[in-house]
């Protein structure tokens, strides 16, 4: 089934009473990127190696100072390449709206503190990431849905990466290793890598600008049924590699 396109009013208009639909029930679901299955509702492919990604940023700073911000949710196709703008006719182009009017103000708010661009607005942001991502991931299908109503997959994503989020508190762990941002201290990458690795349970991949300055972390995950209520199971970022030198600097926002 493929929607209409609708934007801004008319969209939050077609959902404005409680969503109806709801997602496939998984029983016994596989793990993504380990083999195959025709029942893409259940089993996330080709993009089946989850990357929660989350954001440093110090210039210009976004964010509390006390907190990195979320990037996105990127399915990786178990192999470090990506399928992106998967469905134009599911390029929704209010996320505001349609979390608003499934309900999800509390979703919406959290996003305003911790889902932030640096260079363009935050619902252009929104957008880009649900069009670019949001559409390629196979579980969202509205074919996956009884009851479709428009939109609810894009809500049922936000919603999913927000608690996700919420699960990898990258700058506690960071801190209660010791690694706290600072204008004079460098810090081992190796270091820095281990405490959170220990922490989240996987190897995690830290990216570095002007060659030495860390601001961005992939945290891989695989998923066991369904993005909306499946298990994310933490594993490495295959085909993802860090661009920092040994020694790196972690500077205050």
């Amino acid at each position: 089934m493929t929607p209409l396109y609708k934007t801004g009013a008319a969209l939050a208009a077609t959902i404005s009473l409680a969503l109806a639909g709801t997602p496939e029930t998984c029983a016994n679901p596989k793990t993504s990127c380990s083999g195959s299955s025709t029942n893409t509702c259940c089993f996330n492919t080709p993009g089946g190696l989850f990357q929660q990604v989350q954001f440093w940023d110090t210039d210009p700073v976004t964010g509390p100072d006390t907190s990195w911000t979320i990037h996105g949710l990127w399915p990786n196709n178990c192999d470090g390449s990506y399928s992106e703008s998967c469905d134009s006719s599911r390029a929704y182009t209010d996320i505001t709206s349609l979390l608003k009017a499934a309900g999800k103000t509390s979703v919406l708010d959290y996003m305003d503190s911790y889902w932030l661009s640096d260079d363009e607005g935050n619902e252009a942001f929104w957008d880009h990431e649900w069009a670019t991502h949001g559409t390629c991931i196979s579980t969202l299908d509205p074919s996956c849905y009884s009851d479709y109503t428009t939109g609810e997959e894009a809500v049922d994503f936000f919603t999913r990466v927000v608690a996700l989020f919420k699960t990898l508190p990258t700058y506690t762990w960071l801190k209660d290793a010791g690694i706290t941002p600072s204008d004079s201290k460098t810090y081992s990458l190796s270091d820095m890598n281990s405490a959170l690795e220990s922490a989240f349970g996987a190897p995690v991949v830290l990216l570095c600008q002007d060659t030495d300055v860390v601001y961005e972390i992939y945290y891989g995950f695989h998923v066991k049924g369904n993005v909306q209520n499946g298990t994310f199971e933490p594993t490495t970022s295959t085909g993802s590699s860090s661009n920092c030198p040994d020694e790196v600097q972690y500077p205050p926002k």
